[in-house]
C-alpha cells in the first residue's frame, strides 16, 4: 500500500482498521525517504533505530485499545531546531553539530503522548535565521516541485518532505513567517497558532516574543488535528497560556456563511506578483460564493513591520545565542590560548555568515545609544501594529491575504541580496509582531505550474475561525497540489 499521497489521518485509519500495520507505515515511510531524500535533502538526520523502537510499542498499545486518537502510528518529521530526545538537534548548524537533547520538547511530548512516531529531524535555515533553507551548514534543501528552486524557509526542511510525500506531516517553528511562507513555495498547509498556545519549551530560541512552534500537513483537517495534538498549557514555558478549549477539529464543520473577511488594499498594490493576486482575488471569490462578506479596507503601518521585526527578533537573537560559546556543548575550536580565545574562535568557526549578520544587529541596536533610537522605537512600532489589527477585528473576522509576493525564486538568488530575502517576509512578519494566528493554504499554480499560498490571519485565540475558512476554501479548489514526483 502506497503512502506518499495519503494524510496523516487517512494514515491512521488505515492502521485502526487493520489494512496496514504502523511497523508497515514505517517501512513505506523509510523506503520514500531513502528513494527521495537523496535528491530533496529535506532530512538532516533519519531516525530509523529509534523509529523503529517506537513502531512496534505504538502497535501493541493500538491492538490493545490503549490507542485511539487520530495520529495514532502515524509518522511525522520535526524541525532541527525543536529538541527530541536521543535524537540530535542542531539547529542546522555547525556550533551544535553534535547536541543530542535529554530530553524532548513539549508538543514532541504531546505528540508521542498521541502514538505518533518521530522519524527525523528536517532541514533548515541556521537558527531559523532565512527565507530560503539555503543558510544551513549542511545542505540546500530543494524544492519538490521544481529542484532549481528554493522551498523557502526557514522551516523549508519540513515543508518539502511533506510536498515530496515522504511524510504526511510534521512540526516547523514560526518567527516572522517560517511555516506560512515555506508552506506556500511548497503547496502545503501550515499553521502558525497564536502566541503562547503551544509550548516553546524544547523551542531552541532565536526570537523568543515571536516564535511559535506549529503544524505542516497536506491539508486543513491533518493541520487542526495536529495543533490540537500539540497545544497545551505548560508550566516550564513562561509565555504559555491556559485556554478553555483546544478543540480546533470541531471548526472543520463550521460554516463561514456570513463571517467577514477583510483585504487589506496595502496587500494588493506595489510589489506583488500579477498571479499572486489573482490567486488572492479568486480565494476571495470563492469565500463569497460560499457566503462569507468579503471586502477591501486599509491596514496602515505595513511599510513599518519589516524594519520593526528585523530590530526586535535580531535584538533577541543576540541574546539567546550568546549561550553557545563551546564550553558545555556544541562545536570547540581546536586551537586556543585562554578563555577569551577560545570563545571568540568557536562562535566565529561555528555560526553561519547569515547568523553573524543578525548577531552583530541585535547587538548593535542594543548598545548604549543606539537602545532608544532603534529597539525601544521598533517596541513602540510593534504596539502600534497590535493596535492597528485589534481595530480591524472590531469589524472583520478574518483577514485574507497573500503569504509571499511571488513563487519560489530559484536557489542563489535571494543569498546575492540579503535584504532582498528579508522583504520576502511583508506579508507574514506582521502576524508574529502582533501575536496572532494565521493558516497558509495552496489556492492556485502560476504558469511555471509553482503553487501559490493564500493566508487566513485571525485574531487571538480564534484559530477555529481561520480552520473553517480554509477548510471551506480547500473544498472547493480542483487544483492537484502534488509536484512531479518523477523528480524526485
Amino acid at each position: 500500500m502506497s503512502i506518499e499521497k495519503m494524510t496523516a489521518i487517512e494514515i491512521s485509519k488505515n492502521i485502526k482498521n487493520k489494512k496496514i500495520s504502523t511497523v508497515e507505515v514505517l517501512d513505506e515511510t523509510i523506503k520514500q525517504i531513502k528513494e527521495k531524500d537523496e535528491k530533496i535533502k529535506g532530512f538532516i538526520t533519519v531516525a530509523e533505530e529509534e523509529a523503529r523502537k517506537q513502531a512496534s510499542l505504538i502497535q501493541d498499545k493500538i491492538e490493545k485499545g490503549e490507542l485511539l486518537g487520530p495520529l495514532a502510528g502515524v509518522p511525522i518529521a520535526i524541525k532541527d531546531n525543536i529538541d527530541t530526545k536521543n535524537i540530535k538537534t542542531t539547529c542546522a548548524s555547525k556550533i551544535l553539530y553534535n547536541f543530542v537533547p535529554t530530553f524532548d520538547a513539549t508538543a514532541v511530548k504531546n505528540l508521542k503522548d498521541a502514538g505518533a512516531i518521530i522519524i527525523g529531524k528536517t532541514n533548515m535555515d541556521e537558527f531559523a535565521m532565512g527565507s530560503t533553507s539555503e543558510t544551513s551548514a549542511f545542505e540546500v534543501t530543494k524544492n519538490p516541485w521544481d529542484l532549481t528552486k528554493v522551498p523557502g524557509g526557514s522551516s523549508g526542511g519540513t515543508c518539502a518532505v511533506v510536498a515530496s510525500g515522504q511524510v504526511s506531516c510534521g512540526l516547523g517553528s514560526d518567527t516572522g513567517g517560517s511555516i506560512r511562507q515555506p508552506s506556500s513555495y511548497c503547496g502545503v498547509t501550515g499553521i502558525k497558532p497564536t502566541y503562547g498556545t503551544v509550548s516553546r519549551f524544547g523551542l531552541i530560541a532565536y526570537g523568543s516574543s515571536l516564535d511559535q512552534i506549529g503544524p505542516v500537513a497536506k491539508n486543513v483537517e491533518d493541520c487542526a488535528t495536529i495543533l490540537e495534538t500539540i497545544s497545551s498549557y505548560d508550566r516550564f514555558d513562561s509565555t504559555s497560556m491556559r485556554r478553555d478549549k483546544y478543540n480546533f477539529i470541531s471548526a472543520l464543520k463550521q460554516d463561514v456563511k456570513g463571517m467577514k473577511i477583510g483585504i487589506p488594499k496595502e496587500y494588493l498594490e506595489k510589489g506583488i506578483d500579477d498571479e499572486v493576486k489573482e490567486a488572492v482575488l479568486k480565494a476571495a471569490q470563492i469565500m463569497k460564493e460560499k457566503g462569507a462578506i468579503v471586502e477591501e479596507f486599509s491596514l496602515d503601518l505595513v511599510d513599518y513591520a519589516i524594519p520593526a521585526y528585523y530590530i526586535i527578533a535580531c535584538a533577541e537573537a543576540s541574546s539567546n545565542l550568546a549561550r553557545f560559546d563551546g564550553v558545555k556543548y556544541g562545536y570547540r575550536t581546536k586551537e586556543y590560548e585562554g578563555l577569551h580565545e577560545m570563545y571568540k574562535k568557536s562562535r566565529s568557526e561555528g555560526f553561519g555568515d547569515e547568523v553573524k549578520r543578525r548577531i552583530m544587529l541585535g547587538s548593535f541596536v542594543l548598545s548604549s545609544g543606539y537602545y532608544d533610537a532603534y529597539y525601544l522605537k521598533a517596541l513602540k512600532v510593534k504596539r502600534l501594529i497590535k493596535q492597528a489589527y485589534d481595530e480591524a477585528f472590531e469589524k472583520y473576522d478574518l483577514i485574507l491575504g497573500p503569504v509571499a509576493p511571488t513563487t519560489a525564486p530559484k536557489i542563489g538568488e535571494s543569498l546575492k541580496d540579503p535584504l532582498k530575502m528579508y522583504l520576502s517576509d511583508i506579508y507574514t512578519i506582521s502576524v508574529n509582531l502582533a501575536g496572532l494566528p494565521a493558516i497558509s493554504l495552496p489556492c492556485a499554480l502560476d504558469k511555471n505550474k509553482m503553487p501559490i499560498g493564500v493566508q487566513f490571519i485571525a485574531n487571538c485565540f480564534e484559530e477555529n475561525k481561520m480552520i473553517a475558512a480554509g477548510h471551506a476554501l480547500e473544498k472547493e479548489l480542483s487544483e492537484n497540489f502534488v509536484p512531479n514526483f518523477s523528480l524526485v
